[in-house]
C-alpha cells in the first residue's frame, strides 16, 4: 500500500496538467471554502483515468450531517473523474461488510469512518491484502494509524471537547448534560470526556437512542424535569441541539443549549439564539479531502500529513457573534 501503482502510460500528460489545475483549485478552495458543482467544468476537471472509489461511513439514518460529508465527497469526485458510491450503515458489523463489499468490487479506493475501530480492523486488512488503499474521516483519530489507515481527516474530538469545556467556563455554566445519540461511539464519548476534563462545574452524560427522535427528546426533557440544576444542554450533533431546544421548553428548565455540529437549520438557531454556540468540524471539507486524498494517492503518491499526522478540519466556534459568515454556505448545502 506504500506504493502506489503507476498510472496508464496514455494519461501521462494529462495526469501532470490535471495535477498543475488541481494544486491551483487547492489553493483557491482556501479562501472560498464549499465551491459549487457550477465551478468545476472545463480544465478544472481532471484529465486521469477514471477511477473507482467507495465512501463506507457509519450514518444513521435521517442525519443530515452525513449529506454535506457525501457533498464534499461528490464535489471532489467530479472534479477528480472518480466514480463515486456511497453506502452507510450504522451498525458496526454492517458497515464492516459495507467495507468487504467495496473490495469485492474492486474499487480503487476506500474512505471510511471509524467510529467503532474494532470491527473495521479485518476489512481494512482485507483491504491491505486486496492493495486497496483506505483513508479514514470523521470518526477514529486515535486509532487511524494502528488500524493501517494511510490518512485520516476530522476534528481532534478530545480537543474540541475540551474547548467546549473552557467555552462553558466563560460562560459561566454550573452543571453540563452531556447527550450521547449512539453508545460505543468512540467519536462522541471522547467530546464529553473532554468536556468533564476543563469544565469546571458538574458534568453529566445521558445516553439516548438517537435513531428514535421521539425516544431522545423524551429523555431530555424527563432529565431536565427531574433535576432543574441543570443549566447546559450539551449535544452532539445538530438535530439533537433542535430537539434539546425543544425540551427545553417543554420542561420549563432555563438551561442553554450548546452543540457540536451545524446544518442550516442550526445556523437558523443560533441566528437566534436558540442554541449558544455551535463547534463546526467541517463535515463538507472531510467528505472532499478523504476522496481527493484517494485521487492524489492512485495518481501521484501523495499522503497528507505524511501518513503520521491527521489533516484536522476543526473545531471552530460557530456563535451569534460570527454565523453570518457562515450562512450562506449552509443555506446552499455546503456548511
Amino acid at each position: 500500500m506504500n506504493t502506489p501503482p503507476p498510472p496508464p502510460a496514455s494519461h501521462r500528460s494529462a495526469r501532470v496538467a490535471a495535477l498543475a489545475a488541481a494544486v491551483c483549485l487547492l489553493a483557491a478552495g482556501c479562501s472560498t471554502a464549499g465551491a459549487t458543482s457550477d465551478s468545476r467544468d472545463g480544465a478544472g476537471r481532471a484529465g486521469t483515468a477514471r477511477l473507482k472509489v467507495a465512501l463506507v461511513t457509519h450514518a444513521s439514518p435521517g442525519d443530515t450531517f452525513w449529506d454535506l460529508v457525501k457533498k464534499g465527497a461528490e464535489d471532489a469526485a467530479a472534479k477528480d473523474n472518480i466514480d463515486l458510491t456511497y453506502a452507510n450503515d450504522s451498525d458496526a458489523a454492517g458497515q464492516a461488510e459495507l467495507v468487504r463489499d467495496a473490495i469485492r468490487q474492486k474499487v480503487d479506493g476506500i474512505a471510511v469512518t471509524l467510529a467503532k475501530p474494532q470491527a473495521m480492523k479485518g476489512p481494512i486488512a482485507a483491504a491491505k491484502a486486496a492493495d486497496t488503499p483506505v483513508v479514514g474521516l470523521n470518526s477514529g483519530i486515535d486509532s487511524w494509524q494502528s488500524e493501517g489507515v494511510l490518512e485520516f481527516f476530522g476534528q481532534d474530538e478530545s480537543l474540541a471537547g475540551r474547548a467546549v469545556g473552557n467555552k462553558l467556563d466563560d460562560l459561566r455554566a454550573k452543571h453540563a448534560l452531556c447527550v450521547i445519540h449512539e453508545r460505543g461511539n468512540v467519536a462522541l464519548e471522547a467530546r464529553c470526556a473532554g468536556v468533564k476534563k476543563t469544565f469546571d462545574g458538574r458534568t453529566e452524560m445521558l445516553y439516548v437512542e438517537g435513531a428514535d427522535a421521539n425516544a431522545t427528546a423524551a429523555a431530555i426533557t424527563a432529565k431536565l424535569r427531574q433535576d432543574p440544576t441543570i443549566d447546559e444542554v450539551v449535544t452532539l450533533g445538530a438535530q439533537f441541539a433542535l430537539t434539546a431546544v425543544k425540551s427545553v421548553q417543554e420542561s420549563g428548565s432555563r438551561a442553554h443549549v450548546a452543540t457540536f455540529d451545524l446544518n442550516q437549520d442550526l445556523v437558523k438557531a443560533v441566528e437566534s439564539g436558540d442554541v449558544q454556540f455551535a463547534v463546526d468540524q467541517q463535515p463538507y471539507l472531510q467528505g472532499y479531502l478523504a476522496v481527493d486524498a484517494l485521487w492524489l494517492y492512485r495518481t501521484n503518491g501523495n499522503t497528507s500529513g505524511g501518513g503520521v499526522s491527521p489533516v484536522l478540519t476543526g473545531p471552530a466556534f460557530v456563535t451569534k457573534a460570527n454565523v453570518a459568515s457562515v450562512a450562506r454556505y449552509a443555506a446552499r448545502g455546503t456548511r
